[in-house]
Order: structure tokens, then sequence, then C-alpha cells
């Protein structure tokens, strides 16, 4: 096979194909077979869309179901460990490789798989190809030529891709797994610390468990007895049901403001880093977009600052949600976002999970109207039922709980750095600019 583009290691994807690097390259569009929503219910074979992809992993467990009846119906669009998978349809670009898995799994119309001679090209590479600015600034060109967010499998096949020796992949892709391993590792931890935070909150504030001990004459379990005593020890009526004796039934509108800054033309910066709705997702940011505001988006209007809570007033079942963090200069979000500034800094973490609890996201989502486009004020949003503790009691819980989001916020920041290193460190591997050792080095200075 010989390069069909400048660089004696470049070839387009059609040249790939028709040498047999490139096995199979399918996306997920069906036809006249493509599934309804009528098709879909708990049991069935998963079906992966680019929503099912962040951050170079797919999320299968909570992919929809199939039907295995409609799926037998399908003769393409199964996909197989080591699959590289590419999303080409409104969410432009993200990336993943197939784990191993048992039984079937099939791709939606937004994502094209790739299945490689793994003794020509190594899958975790072509993942790394794909992902990189090389790549990525090659699948832009081809939007620009259009009105259409896509980049259709004819097209892709038009696009190239820098193809090393193999020994030089297979170790780009051990040094890159390195980083992706570390990143990935912060990831979890973060989300186990939600999880404590969430925890912690549905304790204190949703089965209200110190009080419930305090009324039957016990101890509450995990915490001081200077902490025991702020909680009463019976109940009484309210709006909300039976709340703690001295505690009020009330709205996130009492706790915090809604959309307190906003930039206008006579107050406007030069330029902002924007937040839009598909970078946002329970609570990982994935790309802040710098512009000149200017050139910016129409919706680039939400002034955001730290300690802030954005939620994603359309199609709330995204969860489309994030807890503002170490923001940058200029940090604006999507006017598609509802912004909650807590009014007492005590209140910031709560007013966080409050808003963003399963059941206040499952009702947004319920309520969401609008057929083809649901969406919900951000009214509906700042009105939200909640119960509204004494303030020594939400004290206790911001001092409890802040060292948990200022640890999210560390990991979040080193998961930038090293996504940024990772970015950096691809081209010169490629290039062979940037050898093992050297890269290794640099990997260890970053997690030192």
């Amino acid at each position: 096979m010989t390069s069909e583009t400048h660089g004696s290691n470049r070839f387009t994807i059609d040249a790939l194909l028709r040498s047999g690097i490139i096995i199979a390259h399918k996306d997920g569009n069906y036809g006249s077979l493509y599934p309804r929503v009528s098709d879909f219910g708990l049991i069935g074979v998963p079906f992966i869309t680019a929503k099912s992809l962040t951050d170079g992993r797919i999320d299968i467990a909570g992919a929809p179901r199939l039907a295995f009846d409609k799926a037998k119906k399908l003769t393409y669009g199964f996909v197989r460990p080591r699959d590289v998978l590419l999303s080409h349809n409104a969410t432009i670009g993200r990336v993943a490789v197939m784990p191993d898995f048992d039984g079937e799994i099939l791709v939606g119309t937004s994502l094209t798989y790739y299945r490689v001679d793994q003794t020509k090209l190594i899958p975790l590479y072509l993942a790394a190809f794909f992902s990189s600015v090389d790549f990525q600034n090659q699948l832009k060109a081809v939007m620009g030529l259009s009105t259409r967010n896509q980049v259709p499998i004819t097209a892709q096949r038009k696009l190239n891709v820098v193809i090393p020796p193999i020994e030089n992949q297979r170790y780009i892709a051990d040094t890159l797994g390195t980083l992706d391993d570390r990143i990935s590792m912060l990831r979890e931890t973060n989300a186990t610390l939600e999880a404590i935070a969430q925890a912690l909150f549905k304790s204190w504030f949703v089965d209200f468990d110190p009080v419930r001990a305090k009324a039957e004459g016990l101890e509450p379990e995990g915490m001081d007895a200077a902490t025991a005593a702020l909680f009463p020890d019976s109940f009484e009526e309210s709006e909300l049901g039976l709340v703690p004796r001295g505690w009020a039934a009330g709205t996130l509108a009492d706790l915090a403001s809604l959309n307190p800054e906003s930039w206008t033309a006579k107050k406007r910066p030069d330029s902002v880093a924007y937040i839009d709705l598909a970078n946002a997702k329970d609570n990982v940011i994935a790309e802040i977009t710098d512009y000149p505001f200017d050139e910016a988006p129409s919706r680039a209007r939400r002034v955001l600052r730290d300690g802030d809570t954005i939620i994603g007033t359309v199609r709330p079942g995204n969860r489309s949600f994030a807890f503002i963090a170490n923001a940058t200069e200029n940090l604006t979000g999507s006017t598609g976002f509802a912004v909650l500034r807590a009014k007492e800094a005590c209140s910031t973490e709560f007013v966080y999970l409050a808003a963003t609890s399963d059941t206040n996201i499952e009702y947004l989502t319920h309520i969401a109207d609008g057929g083809a486009y649901p969406a919900v004020r951000p009214e509906v949003v700042s009105n939200l039922q909640s119960i509204l503790p004494d303030s020594d009691t939400l004290h206790a819980f911001h001092e409890a709980i802040a060292p948990l989001f200022v640890k999210v916020a560390d990991n979040q920041q080193q998961v930038k750095t090293l996504t940024q290193l990772r970015d950096t460190l691809l081209p010169r591997l490629i290039s062979g600019q940037l050898r093992l050792p050297e890269a290794e080095a640099q990997i260890d200075a970053v997690c030192a």
C-alpha cells in the first residue's frame, strides 16, 4: 500500500479499506428498518449512540435496549470487541474502543464503527489518532463545507490517518493508555466523592435520619455530639409532609438567585469562555470554548462564578448539569442553563445537591414540554420544592461536605492537565520527535 496523501505514512481511510487494514467501516443507518421508540424496552440488545460515548468510555449499561425480535431483522450494525467507534452525526468526534463483552451490541445512526486487521493497525492507536487535534480538525473542515452537523461515512473515507510501524503504534498506545488509566481513576474517584455527598444530603435532608434517631431516643450515627445537637427530635406537618420541627418547606428560590448575571450590549467582555449544554453532563464539563464576544453563539450570555449550579433546561433528562469551581475569567454558560447562585455561602453545596437530585431531574424530565425540543422554563428549576433547614444545620452540612467538593474540583483540574498533556504528546510520539522514556518522564512529572 502506498500513501495517498502528503507524508510517507499518511493514508486515506479509503486506501486503508482497499488494502484490508480496515476490514469493516459501517454506521448504524438501517434505512426503513431503523428502530422506532416503541421497539425499545427494559430487555433487549444494547443500542449505543453518540450519547453513550463520554471521554473514551462507553456506557453500555445505560444504553437503550432494542427488542430481540427487532434486532434479529438487522443484518449489520453489530459491533465486536476492539472495534473503534466514531460519532459522526449531531455530536461529532467522540471516540471509544469497544471492550470485551458477551452477547450482541448494536450501534445507532450517529456512530461509525471501524474494524481493523490488528496485525497491522492497533485499535487503541487508531482511537488515539481519531481523538487527536489532527483528525478532529479534519472532521471540523468537513462540517465547515455543509450546513448539516455531520460527517457521512462517504466523507470519512476521504480523511487521512497517520500509520506508524506496528511497534511504534504499540508503544504510543501503551503510553497514552497510562494517561487514560490515570484519568479514569480520577473520574472514578470523583464519582465516589459525589456519591458520598449525595448520600449524606439524602440522610440529613430527605430521610431525616438524625431526627428519626433522636425521636427514638437514639444517638445519630456518623456525627459528633455538637452536630447531633443541631437536629430536632420531632416532626411537624408542612406542605412537604412531615418535616423536622422548626424547619420550613419552601423552594430553591428561597436559597438561591436565578440567573443572577448576564452579559448585555452595555456590559460585555471582549471574549468569553463558553460552556454549551452538550459539554456538561453529570457534573463533568467536557469542554470550554474560547470566543471573541462578537463571534460567540448568541446563547453565550449567562455569567458563571465559583459555587454556581447550572442545570440544562432543554431535555433535562440528558443531565446537563454541573457545579462551577475554579471558574476561569469570563466563564459563560448558555441561556439553555438555569443558573442557581446560593444567597449564602453555607448553602452552596446544598443548592447543588438538591437541584440535581435524581428525584428532581426525573421531575423536570417528566414535565418538560415542546415535542421534539422538550424544555422547562428556568423558573421551574428555581421553584423546585425544598426543605429549608435552619442556618446552623446548613453551616454544619457545608463544613462537612465542602472538602469533598474541593477534592472533586482538584481532580477535575488534574484531568484537564493530563488531557492537555495527552494532546501534546500524541503528535510528537507519532512523528518520532519524542521517545517513550521522555514521554514517561513527562507523565511522571505531572502525576507526581
